[in-house]
Formats: structure tokens, C-alpha cells, sequence
């Protein structure tokens, strides 16, 4: 029906300029045609590990994948660690397609705390083989678009007491095979393409474990985890865009999408993590903030609550790394220092996507921001 009025219009109004009618193109495009057209993926993960999730709190519209964190991983298998929540979760998930037909949502398997089984998970052509289908399984009873895989770290040691050895750096390749093969198998049969992506430790030690040009093959996309940065000891960015002046840094965004290029990763693969935490430190006695000695560490807040409780606190002043694109917290009267992602930052991140030509940006998590400031942020530059 609007096709046929644009039509109409196109006809009888044929002498005006081009541009003066794609303005009015505009006006005959359904509400939100525009937004849904960008090619960057915009992917957040929801926690979905602590219960139930106040799904009536996400604004759907402002996201293209949803990834639930988290699947665990039981007697070599995909396991829902928390079943009775988890099936609720999925349910009001998938409900929030009402409100944007195109959101794809996926579970995510593993994390920081459940990595530790997927070395023994993926060590034969027959654990890889159950492991898989039991993954392709949970998405299609439950409806899913996709698996997300978030194995924190193949052949290296990652949260205490985890299982890793050097076989993970093929096996972690052939894992994605078999996913994959059994993702399109289940395609033949529903007619419907499911998406296969990873969370990766965006450093080059992650890189030298892996085979990153090999099982790129395989994925959709590749979602940098360029956070969690913070040098131990020292007062330092968790999620810097670049290399800071003011101290010696071996991890920082820029140098997490080189280096997983030089690895054989087409850049519209990548994603650009953004955090929506921050982290945070006691510095020494007469430290001055960046770069300094941290005496003792302490828990951090979601940019939410950073931005309006803890910025409106007497001491608490904002500064800006201009190398590093990041800004940080620093109260000298009671010597915290936060590093986190702001407005600002996350700006100059989804500039460097578009420059770069990446795939888009992901965030970890949605309930540290819940007001939407850093999202709607990311919809500003991305779409």
C-alpha cells in the first residue's frame, strides 16, 4: 500500500529534485524502517544466571541480538544450570519480537565462572558430537535463533581450577565445525538460518591458542570482549580504546581488533565490546589517579548508578584520557579511582566500528545501565 501511493507520488511530482523526494520517501516508511536497515549489529548480553530477567525493562527496538548468558556445561553437555528461570527467560525473551520482528536472541554458553568443562567437552569427535547436539537442541525446543560460545580461555587458564590443555587449540576449532554442521542440518529442517557466534579474549594470547583464520569459517560474528583490561597493581583503564601515555599497557581495544586481523579475521566479522561497568580501586596515599599504586580493590557499579548517584558524591571528578579515548573517576579525599565507559568513549568506539568497517557492538550487560544511556548512545553513531 505505501509502495503503490510512493509510486503514485514518484509519477505525478517526476521534475522534482531528487533529494526533496527522498525526504518525502521518509515519510511513507513504516516507523523504525530506517534503524533496521544499518549492518551493524548492536548484540547485548543479558544475564539471565541470576534468575529471572525483567525483560519489560529492555528496549528491544534498540538491539539486533540479545545473547542470554548463561548456558552451562554438565556431563560433557550443554546444560541449563538453572532451568526452572531459564525456560521462563527464554519465553518473555522471545515475546519481545513483538516489539521488534527482527531481533534474533541466543543462548550463550559458558562465561567466566562455567568455562571450565569445555575442555573435556570437546576433546573427542564424540564428546564434540553430543556436546553440539545438545546446544542445537535447547535453541530448537526453545525456539532460539542461535549459540553463542564463550569459552573463557581455550588452552589457557582462565577462572580457578578450570580444565585446559594444548589439544584445545584444534579442538576449540572443530568444536565450531560441528555446531555449525548440525546448526544447517537443523536449517534443512525448519527452514530457518541460525546464527553461531563467540565471545573472545581480545589479546594476542588468545589469538596464539586458537586458530582464529580457521574458525572464523564457521561464525557469524566474533564478539570482542575489549574489557576487563586493568593492569594489576596499577591504576589503569579496563576498556581503553587506545595505548594511555600515562602508563605502560599491553591490552587496549585497538590493539585486541589488530591483532585478531593479523590472525586471519575479516573485520566485518568483529565486534566491539563496551562496558557497561566499571571497575574500581583504593590507591595509595597521595596518589593523583592514573597510574598510580592501588592499595586494595573494590567493587565496582553499572554507568547507570555511576552516573547518577556516584558523579554527584563531593570529590568525585571525571577525567579524560584523550589518547586513550577513555575517562575515569578519581576522589582524592577518599582515594577511589573507577575506570568505565561513558557517553564519550563509547562514541569514539562506535566511530572506530564504522572506520574500521567491523560488524557492530556488543556490551556486557544490559542490567548495569538500565536507563539506557550507553545504548542509546551506540544507536546514535551506529544507526
Amino acid at each position: 500500500m505505501l509502495t503503490k501511493q510512493f509510486e503514485v507520488f514518484i509519477q505525478s511530482h517526476a521534475k522534482f529534485p531528487v533529494f526533496i523526494l527522498g525526504m518525502f520517501w521518509c515519510l511513507f516508511l513504516p516507523a523504525g524502517y530506517l534503524q533496521a536497515q544499518s549492518n551493524k549489529v548492536i548484540i547485548g548480553y543479558i544475564g539471565g544466571f541470576r534468575g529471572l530477567v525483567k525483560t519489560e525493562l529492555i528496549d528491544a527496538g534498540k538491539l539486533t541480538h540479545i545473547n542470554y548468558a548463561f548456558v552451562d556445561i554438565k556431563n560433557n553437555r550443554a546444560w541449563l544450570h538453572k532451568e526452572a528461570t531459564d525456560t521462563i527467560n527464554f519465553r518473555h525473551l522471545n515475546l519481545l519480537k513483538k516489539q521488534n520482528p527482527a531481533l534474533k536472541i541466543l543462548i550463550s554458553i559458558g562465561g567466566w565462572t562455567w568455562s571450565g568443562k569445555f575442555s573435556d567437552a570437546v576433546l573427542s569427535d564424540t564428546s564434540r558430537q553430543g556436546f553440539a547436539a545438545s546446544a542445537v537442541g535447547i535453541i530448537k525446543k526453545y525456539d532460539m535463533d542461535g549459540i553463542d560460545i564463550d569459552w573463557e580461555y581455550p588452552g589457557q587458564p582462565g577462572d580457578k581450577g578450570n580444565i585446559y590443555r594444548p589439544e584445545d587449540k584444534r579442538n576449540y576449532t572443530l568444536m565450531f565445525k560441528e555446531l555449525r554442521r548440525q546448526l544447517d542440518d537443523l536449517q534443512k529442517q525448519t527452514g530457518k538460518k541460525y546464527l553461531l557466534t563467540t565471545a573472545v579474549g581480545a589479546f594476542k594470547a588468545f589469538v596464539d591458542n586458537t586458530e582464529m583464520a580457521e574458525v572464523q569459517k564457521y561464525l557469524d560474528y566474533i564478539n570482542l570482549m575489549t574489557y576487563d583490561y586493568s593492569r594489576e597493581h596499577i591504576a589503569s583503564h579496563h576498556t581503553g580504546l587506545y595505548q594511555s601515555k600515562s602508563y605502560k599497557a599491553h591490552n587496549n581495544a585497538d590493539n585486541g581488533v589488530a591483532v585478531f586481523k593479523a590472525a586471519g579475521v575479516p573485520a566485518g566479522k568483529l565486534v566491539m565490546g563496551i562496558a557497561f561497568y566499571g571497575k574500581a580501586n583504593i590507591l595509595v596515599d597521595g596518589a593523583r589517579g592514573l597510574g598510580d599504586s592501588v592499595a586494595t580493590y573494590t567493587r565496582g557499579y553499572g554507568y547507570s548508578t555511576i552516573k547518577d548517584s556516584v558523579l554527584k558524591i563531593p570529590g568525585f571528578k571525571v577525567y579524560r584520557d584523550r589518547h586513550a579515548k577513555a575517562d575515569y573517576i578519581f576522589n582524592p579525599l577518599t582515594r577511589q579511582f573507577i575506570t568505565f565507559d561513558d557517553e564519550w568513549s563509547v562514541k569514539k568506539k562506535c566511530k572506530y566500528v564504522k572506520q574500521q568497517k567491523m560488524g557492530g557492538a556488543m556490551f556486557w550487560e544490559y542490567d548495569s545501565d538500565l536507563k539506557g544511556y550507553l545504548l542509546d548512545e551506540i544507536n546514535k553513531v551506529l544507526k
